[in-house]
């Protein structure tokens, strides 16, 4: 597909057929449907291109499937009707692009379809060839894992249901059912349903019961045809083997295909079946083999096979043990001359040596006889179950003891070692086609147990960051370029910034083991590296920090010319790669230099020694398994890593810690996570602590909004209620003819709505509380109304809907209405959480209890320091001022002694002079019958006037005794509150070390906590140490968190009595826009790592709410993505609002796609591997920047966005040649790539979308709706527009593109700010831009219009200064705007970014 441009497309012999019959384009003059040409076209253009990808994607990309294959099918439907439907499918499966829209939208065929299929799965005749067969799997697979499909979930009920039981042999059916008992009242029901059919109907029945049975039998047939290691094994075979045991796999890791089909498996021994093959033990085979062992894993996981419920290392050992028993029994009752086994203990007979050396004193007749006794073997004969091998085989794995996982995880080095990093099999390359499987763990839709969701996600993070890892090594040793001198010692011609050479390297502590342990506790060595180099560089390294990850390579023999086309280790001489974690830099006196706030010591010259933990289990394994050579001796390049990218391994060590500790997930969640039961039953409505009251503070602005926030519920104001805040009170109401309104909109619920009156906080202006300002939509208060309700809440929010100020809300009102409530933030970036931060700090919430953890508060804009020291430092501050403030009062009082001298002093000046004195003056003022009280006597008894002489006069108004006593009580609360303050940071005089005082901060005195979903990774066990607690979490951009990440933030507190205390969880995200970003495409594509939790959720059907109106782009401009969201509309302000009803100066659109053709016949290019540019689109995406600068554009409302990192780097360079030097030009706000920039919004986006062979990853719909929606005012799109018009995904939002010129209209009359009206073109005729060169002329021109008008200005000026006074000052003015600097993702950036590190603050 590499090399298909669209002119091949245009007039390959499938397009030409696609017009005649099938084509949208075309659609008035399709010939009749002819059964004939889908014969033809998969012969002649499926199966005699051996399935080609490039034949394949022609067909797809022409709608062949949706336009033609899918409407015609019917039971009449030809085998290769049904194979190009399979095909088709699978091909959108393998470019990660939705496969089941036409089936959704016409889901009358699928019954015949399937019925089709499942009988060419079972044909035994030769009929359809091995790559057939292997396509036909490969859609099975498709079909099973998409069990979330209400279509394909009904057809496929019965092949896994507990009919297929009737499969077994009698004697397995016995034994099952004695396991669990429960399953005979099943089987009598599916007896009755039988015997009640007749007919086409009973076969269909039969034939769904024993489908998967006669599959598996039929590929142990096949398997069995593979000949021992002399032979040859054909691909396809070989293929077809590895993609049937994946389908078992994927069966068997999904709780409701696993319950008995696993009985299946078993029944067959199918593993066994596997292991013994001949395919397993060659060369060929290696993969087989692999997946073989996972399915093995599977097969034996701690698991109920019939509840489904985890089992305990007791119940493991409980059912082993029993096993073991029955076997002694039985054979103590039938072979007599066995004795010796029955009476053995179970550890002295369960191990597999052991097991084979008794059942080796058996003869072949008596291991028959014990395998029937036994009922292991199937009921169809087959020469295996004559051969003693396979017999043993069978027992030994039945009965053996399984090794412990978490054992073997707990043993497992943390740190990546050469061994797998170069492994492919293990590490797949940088390219995945998607045509092979790999031995790899997938996320999927459903997880067997909360260990089994753990360790998928274990070595999937690992075998990600050792990906990493490898392309860092193999960018610094390339760069080192070594070479090996005549006295065979290494020497290195390069330089690299993140590497140094290693001057000496020295164990210097091996720690005795731990007590049940046998490697060390702990291994410490000293490293010696020479820093000379720049000082920055330099900076750097002495900035390494406690716990940072770095990398200890052995570089020995590189080649002289390394070959690139050859495997790295060997060319480049890399024999050994190790990992270590730095303690700290060793003073001149050998000690380590401790972190802390005072300056660390200079040290003289350039030599630098760091001491350095080493990996235990590592250490051990590499003296166990060491021969002559010591690879601790051979170190000789110390590596480092970007900070950002170099918390493997904290987030590993927390995965493995979770693992080790029973994971107490909350009730009401573990089965959504898990991906069982009803997915909404975590949501308010279903839960039975749902609150019917709740206090909505101040989300509504009056009473008209709050009635227009509930559409479907009659309003009810108690008493007047008119202004907020308000408290709701629901009452649900039964659906009959009075609730109906004329509108035919139904009344669900009575809402009963309450006012109240915020007491009086004090007589100064800033104790008046800030107040919510946002008009919220009826979807966002319903969102709120979630939120604030216990359970689970997910927000669908699409681009611009408002998702931050819903979730600042949330928090504000459960900050109210839950006092001593603590709540945690979590984001995926720092950027989203600052912005998040910075809104909640504009509401009422007291900022002595916001925590800001992590690294990114830097770039909070805001003075005030909400990190940890900084709060620390805030609260010191602030408890200085209160006592001042208690000194005074104490002084306008008249008492003496040293009241302000300590929080102590202070509570005891509040008891005894402050609370007496006011309940004092309450005695005095109080009303009582029959005594009224003078309007004047609350002023005058009121006894801190003096106190108060600094607020707002007078004081009392005297218009009302009400009146001014509530003045008086909201004084007394500002007093009192002055002591509540003391009294919380009391603590802070006892605690002397800042340590100590940031623990007390975040355990006790922190409500609302933020922090990124990656410091709540490395931090997990720090802040379970401390204590740390919480009862709710929000997560912002939960549709960018990996599963794992965003699972880890839910356990970062100890159980209470066994429970969880969360009690809400808040989700908020875009399943639609781009998910997390896994940088390998195998573990990207095939692992399916890039799914979020918040998408997985969508998919099992969990409730979510949508925000339904958008406040950020254009409502023309919301068309282009609107399409992907249900009932998506504007809000008002972006229809009448000031910068929306002006139209884009010079510009006819405020939308546009533009084509852009070859440049001297250049289209894409590919200067390296999958480094695509378009040279052309990058000089015509330049040129309109130019031109929009030239007319008054300011640069900062500008960005440029592309689709590829190579067109990015291209653009920064014509930007810099063309634009960068001049003034007048300078560099646009920001020049990046789409998925960069998600989250980030500009007024006027110029968008390349590079390709011109192929539509590439932007067939991803996701990656689509973020590049359309980042617009605010104008959208200009540079493409080959015959290319992406045609692409079938792409088609809603370039159906609207294409409607408008596919050339630039341009009006350079016009100028900014502009007058002329949105909607409305320009009276004069456009000029319309040909190509990049006529768009060239026209800047140029332009440019020097302005460049004679600033000179003729300049002219000007200077007569204006010679005729002015001697002396007079010139006002100057300030050199135009040119725009921000390119954004942090530049990769050179970071190079002068302070090195930080996430895991020791």
């Amino acid at each position: 597909m590499k090399n298909l441009t669209v002119d091949q497309i245009s007039t390959d012999h499938v397009t030409l057929l696609a017009q005649e019959y099938w084509s949208p384009s075309t659609a008035g003059s399709h010939k009749p449907f002819n059964p004939q040409i889908i014969d033809e076209i998969y012969c002649q253009e499926i199966r005699e291109s051996n399935f080609s990808s490039r034949r394949i994607v022609v067909l797809e990309l022409s709608q062949y499937l949706e336009q033609y294959l899918w409407p015609h099918y019917s039971w009449q439907a030809s085998s290769y009707h049904m194979f190009s439907v399979v095909v088709i499918i699978n091909e959108k499966f393998r470019e990660r692009i939705p496969a089941w829209e036409s089936f959704e939208r016409n889901p009358e065929p699928f019954k015949a379809f399937f019925r089709h299929l499942s009988c060419a799965l079972l044909d035994d005749t030769d009929q359809f060839s091995l790559r057939e067969q292997t396509n036909l799997t490969i859609f099975l697979n498709h079909i099973y894992n998409t069990i979330e499909s209400d279509l394909i979930r009904e057809e496929i009920s019965r092949t896994i249901s507990y009919n297929i039981l009737t499969c077994l042999s009698d004697g397995q059916l016995q034994n099952m059912l004695k396991e669990f008992p429960l399953l005979a009242k099943g089987l009598k029901r599916a007896e009755k349903s039988l015997n009640k059919l007749e007919g086409q109907e009973k076969q269909q029945y039969e034939f769904d019961t024993r489908f998967l049975y006669r599959l598996l039998n039929k590929f142990l047939n096949i398997l069995s045809a593979v000949g021992p290691c002399d032979t040859s094994v054909s691909k396809d075979l070989l293929q077809y083997c590895e993609r049937f045991i994946e389908l078992t796999i994927d069966l068997e890791s999904q709780l409701p295909t696993r319950r008995y089909f696993h009985a299946l498996l078993e029944s067959l021994n199918f593993v066994v079946r596997c292991q013994v093959s001949c395919l397993a033990n060659r060369r060929e085979g290696k993969l087989f083999a692999q997946l073989v062992y996972i399915l093995k894993v599977f097969m034996e996981f701690e698991i109920n096979g019939f509840t489904g419920e985890a089992l305990t290392e007791v119940n493991v050992m409980k059912q082993h043990y029993a096993k073991i028993r029955d076997l002694q029994l039985i054979i103590f009752n039938n072979f007599q001359d066995m004795n010796e086994f029955c009476f053995l203990n179970v550890a002295s007979v369960d191990t597999a040596e052991k097991l084979r050396h008794y059942l080796g004193q058996m003869s072949d007749k008596d291991l028959q006889k014990l395998c029937d006794l036994l009922h292991i073997l199937p009921q169809e004969e087959n020469p295996l179950h004559q051969d003693r091998e396979f017999l043993t085989a069978v027992l030994v794995a039945r009965y053996q003891r399984r090794p412990s996982q978490l054992e073997a995880i707990n043993r497992m080095p943390l740190y990546p070692t050469e061994a797998i990093i170069w492994d492919d099999n293990i590490v797949p390359s940088e390219y995945f086609s998607g045509d092979t499987c790999l031995a790899l763990p997938k996320l999927n839709l459903q997880f067997l147990t909360l260990h089994d969701y753990l360790l998928r996600n274990f070595d999937l993070f690992r075998l990600e960051s050792t990906y990493e890892i490898r392309q860092d090594i193999e960018d610094i040793v390339s760069r080192l370029r070594p070479w090996q001198s005549e006295s065979g010692s290494i020497l290195f011609n390069g330089w690299a910034r993140m590497a140094q050479v290693i001057v000496n390297f020295a164990v210097c502590e091996v720690a005795q083991p731990n007590v049940g342990e046998d490697k060390p506790s702990r291994v410490r060595a000293d490293i010696t590296v020479n820093l000379n180099v720049r000082p920055e560089i330099k900076n750097e390294w002495e900035a390494l920090r406690k716990h940072d990850v770095c990398l200890l390579l052995s570089i020995q023999n590189p080649k002289e010319m390394p070959d690139s086309d050859g495997m790295f280790p060997e060319e480049y001489g890399v024999r050994c790669v190790r990992g270590c974690e730095i303690e700290g830099m060793l003073d001149e006196n050998g000690r380590v230099i401790e972190e802390g706030p005072e300056p660390k010591p200079e040290i003289k010259g350039d030599t630098r020694t760091f001491r350095v933990w080493l990996d235990c289990n590592q250490y051990k394994k590499d003296l166990d398994e060491s021969s002559n050579d010591d690879v601790y001796q051979t170190f000789n390049v110390l590596m480092r890593r970007k900070p950002k990218e170099n918390n493997f391994k904290a987030v590993l060590s927390t995965i493995r810690d979770l693992m080790n500790t029973k994971c107490v997930v909350p009730d009401w969640l573990e089965d959504i996570i898990l991906g069982f039961g009803d997915p909404a039953s975590a949501h308010y409505t279903k839960r039975k602590n749902a609150a019917l009251k709740l206090d909505f503070n101040d989300t509504f602005l009056d009473l008209n909004h709050l009635r227009n926030s509930f559409p479907s519920a009659q309003v009810k104001p108690l008493n007047g209620a008119e202004f907020p805040p308000f408290k709701l009170s629901f009452k649900k109401l039964s659906l009959d003819k009075d609730n109906i309104m004329e509108t035919d909109a139904p009344i669900l619920e009575e809402i009963t709505v309450e006012s109240y009156t915020i007491p009086n906080r004090g007589p100064y202006p800033y104790t008046v509380p800030k107040k919510n300002c946002v008009l919220f939509t009826p979807t966002q208060v319903e969102a709120i109304r979630s939120g604030m309700q216990p359970g689970l809440t997910m927000v669908v929010g699409p681009p611009g809907t408002g998702k931050t100020d819903v979730a600042v809300q949330i928090i504000s009102n459960l900050y109210h209405n839950n006092p001593n409530d603590r709540t945690l933030i979590v984001t995926h970036s720092n950027q989203a959480l600052n912005q998040l931060f910075e809104k909640i700090m504009c509401l009422d919430v007291d900022e002595r209890h916001l925590l800001r953890l992590g690294h990114g508060e830097e770039a909070l804009e805001t003075e005030k320091d909400f990190s940890r020291y900084g709060r620390v430092n805030y609260v010191l501050n602030k408890r200085l001022e209160l006592l001042d403030e208690v000194t005074r009062l104490k002084e306008s009082l008249g008492v003496r002694g040293d009241m302000g001298a300590s929080c102590e002093t202070a509570g005891y000046f509040f008891l005894h002079h402050i609370l007496s004195g006011w309940e004092k003056f309450q005695s005095l003022v109080m009303l009582a019958p029959g005594n009224p009280v003078a309007v004047s006597e609350v002023k005058e008894q009121f006894p801190f006037h003096v106190f108060f002489s600094n607020a707002p006069q007078p004081l009392f108004k005297e218009r009302s005794y009400e009146e001014d006593m509530e003045i008086a009580r909201g004084c007394f609360r500002y007093l009192q509150n002055i002591f509540v303050q003391l009294k919380e940071f009391k603590a802070f005089e006892m605690l002397r070390s800042g340590l100590d005082r940031t623990r007390y901060l975040l355990v006790k005195e922190a409500k609302i906590i933020a922090m990124t979903c990656t410091h709540a990774a490395l931090k997990r066990h720090e802040l379970v140490e401390l204590g740390f607690q919480f009862d709710n979490i929000l997560m912002e951009e939960s549709a960018q968190i990996l599963e794992i990440e965003t699972f880890i933030p839910l356990l970062l507190q100890n159980p209470e009595d066994g429970r969880n205390r969360l009690k809400r969880w808040v989700m908020i995200g875009d399943h639609h826009q781009l998910p997390p970003v896994i940088k390998n495409l195998a573990f990207q594509k095939y692992s399916n790592m890039e799914q979020s939790l918040f998408s997985r959720f969508v998919r099992l059907g969990v409730p979510t709410t949508q925000l339904d109106a958008q406040g950020r782009a254009r409502a023309t401009l919301c068309e282009l993505y609107k399409w992907r969201y249900r009932n998506l509309g504007n809000l008002p302000h972006v229809v009448s609002g000031a910068e929306y009803v002006i139209a884009n100066p010079g510009l006819y659109y405020d939308y546009q796609l533009i084509n852009v053709e070859d440049l001297d016949g250049k289209g894409e290019t590919e200067p390296r591997k999958y480094f695509y540019q378009n040279l052309a689109e990058a000089e015509y995406v330049v040129h309109l920047y130019m031109y929009m600068r030239l007319i008054g554009y300011p640069a900062e409302k500008i960005s440029l966005l592309t689709t590829y990192n190579g067109q990015r780097e291209l653009l920064r360079d014509v930007v810099e040649q063309r634009c960068a030097r001049y003034p007048m030009l300078g560099r646009p706000h920001k020049i990046s790539t789409v998925d960069k920039y998600q989250g980030q919004q500009n007024d006027y986006i110029l968008l390349s979308l590079v390709r011109t062979k192929a539509v590439g990853h932007l067939r991803d719909v996701r990656r689509l709706i973020v590049a359309m929606s980042r617009a605010r005012l104008g959208l200009y799109v540079f493409a080959r527009a015959s290319l992406f018009s045609n692409c079938y995904e792409l088609q809603s939002a370039f159906a609207l593109l294409s409607r408008r010129p596919l050339e630039l209209h341009t009006a350079p009359w016009e100028r900014m700010p502009g007058t002329r009206a949105s909607g409305m073109l320009p009276e004069e005729p456009p000029v319309v831009i040909q190509d990049v060169t006529h768009m060239s002329n026209l800047v140029h021109q332009l440019y020097k219009e302005a460049c004679d008008s600033h000179m003729q200005e300049q002219h000007a000026r200077l007569r204006e200064q010679s005729l002015a006074a001697p002396g007079t000052l010139q006002r100057r003015e300030p050199q135009s705007n040119t725009g921000a600097k390119y954004d942090s993702d530049h990769e050179e950036e970071d190079d002068t970014v302070r090195i930080i590190n996430e895991v020791d603050e």
